[in-house]
């Protein structure tokens, strides 16, 4: 559809407020808290205070006024987003006068009839009707600016002054489609001892507002809300701006606690445009000491057999993770925000995509573990070589879990198995650690180019 060109033929005198200072605190729920200062003349008396370039998803019943000097007082508040484009200001105009001019400069006035994406009926003083093309339409004039339509969202106050001053209003307000989020990129060490962690956030704004020379923080953490409030405008833009490549920079953020949450505070002020996805270094950490655990889980059925025993299938793939310590003495111990990590390894001059995983927020002094992928060279097999049922509630089961390893290179695999019931295991080839109620682990070391066998019973009490 044609956008058409409007004039109005009306006078009228808007007076903005100037905007001195615009701060922004970005959740990573999908919303940010907007703390806008701006210069504000008041009369004495009744004032009513247009306080345009407001974000389109504002949360209007989160707003909060406070005037740094005076004690005016907000009587009545209205936020009005219904922004002007052609067809609503055509539909305001039906059966009203309207003039159009068309590209070959011929003139039309009288009432306007009906409109579509395609044509524009009007009828002239003389009674004949006209039906434009859009497409030939160059300009079409209306009388007046219909009330309540806005070219910016803005929110509308009735203040009450108890005098005549020029004084600085601070209003701070929620609203949607603000967000923020984390990348790592890790880079394992040759000998997969070691990585290197760098670290991004990316920050999106489909607000429907610019916010230039802002000072930025960023909450991690998840805060409670009570519902999710709707947002005004339905639109969600493309992300626009994305950068392509993560490089090492410098960090540019400072951390510190607050209530139960962490805040990451930018050093430096930045533009952040509507429609816009902007990534900024949050910090770089080198030398981080790493395991390498591959482990095999190789049970395919979730919960008990009974007697239907013979016919369980087993996993064949052993898994690879990479564990390491956010601790300061493995040069990190700082807290770190949610986030993908993407996982490379160096091979000689240049580094390849081994795999990618999600932390949660974690802790300074926590442990982390990154799945992966699956080794190649590394297989399972698992069988249940026996099944007894002992009374109407106990059962015996025989296991045998077979470690393939095809490397030029001796590996250490943990095997992971679930236990059922009240349980006990009776004989093993190999010692065990139980990591909780039902579950154990065995830690099998195998020579390159070799195989373990581990063979176990248990008894299942229910």
């Amino acid at each position: 559809m044609k956008i058409l060109s409007f004039i109005f033929l009306f006078s009228s005198f808007i007076c903005a407020l100037e905007r001195k200072d615009v701060s922004i605190t970005v959740y990573n729920q999908n919303f940010a808290v907007i703390k806008d200062i701006r210069t504000v003349n008041l009369k004495k008396g009744l004032n009513t205070v247009d306080f345009d370039e407001t974000a389109t998803s504002l949360i209007n019943e989160s707003v909060r006024i406070k005037f740094h000097k005076s004690k005016a007082t907000i009587l009545e508040q209205n936020f009005e987003y219904d922004l002007i484009n052609s067809d609503k200001m055509l539909s305001r105009f039906l059966e009203s006068q309207i003039k159009v001019i068309t590209k070959d400069n011929n003139s039309y006035s009288g009432n306007l009839l009906s409109f579509d994406s395609q044509n524009i009926l009007i009828k002239s003083e003389d009674g004949k009707v006209n039906m434009l093309s859009r497409e030939n339409i160059k300009t079409v004039e209306f009388s007046k600016m219909p009330e309540n339509f806005r070219v910016k969202p803005t929110l509308v106050w009735q203040v009450n002054s108890p005098s005549s001053s020029q004084e600085d209003v601070e209003v701070s307000y929620m609203a949607h489609n603000f967000s923020w989020k984390a990348d790592y990129v890790a880079t394992l060490s040759s000998d997969d001892k070691s990585l290197d962690l760098n670290s991004w956030v990316s920050i999106s704004n489909n607000s429907g507002a610019s916010y230039d020379n802002a000072s930025l923080k960023l909450m991690a953490g998840d805060v409670n809300l009570v519902s999710e409030p709707q947002a005004y405008s339905s639109v969600m833009a493309v992300r626009a701006n994305k950068a392509l490549a993560l490089e090492d920079a410098a960090p540019q953020f400072s951390e510190k606690s607050f209530f139960e949450y962490h805040i990451y505070d930018l050093s430096r002020r930045t533009d952040l445009k509507n429609n816009q996805n902007k990534q900024i270094s949050l910090f770089n950490a080198s030398s981080v000491k790493t395991e390498k655990i591959y482990s095999y889980d190789g049970a395919s059925y979730k919960w008990y057999f009974y007697d239907n025993w013979r016919s369980q299938s087993y996993n064949k793939k052993v898994d690879v993770t990479v564990k390491f310590k956010n601790s300061k003495e493995n040069n990190l111990g700082i807290p770190l925000p949610k986030g993908k990590i993407r996982i490379y390894k160096k091979d000689g001059d240049s580094v390849e995509f081994i795999g990618e995983d999600e932390i949660d927020h974690t802790p300074k002094d926590e442990e982390i573990e990154l799945s992966v992928g699956q080794a190649f060279d590394i297989k399972g097999e698992r069988k249940i070589t026996n099944h007894q049922v002992l009374a109407s509630n106990l059962y015996r089961d025989s296991y045998e879990i077979k470690i393939k390893n095809h490397k030029d290179e001796a590996v250490k695999v943990v095997v992971k198995e679930k236990q059922w019931g009240d349980w006990k295991i009776t004989e093993s080839t190999h010692d065990y650690v139980k990591k909780d109620k039902n579950n154990v682990e065995f830690t099998l070391n195998i020579d390159k180019n070799s195989s373990v066998t581990l063979k176990y019973s248990a008894e299942y009490k229910f």
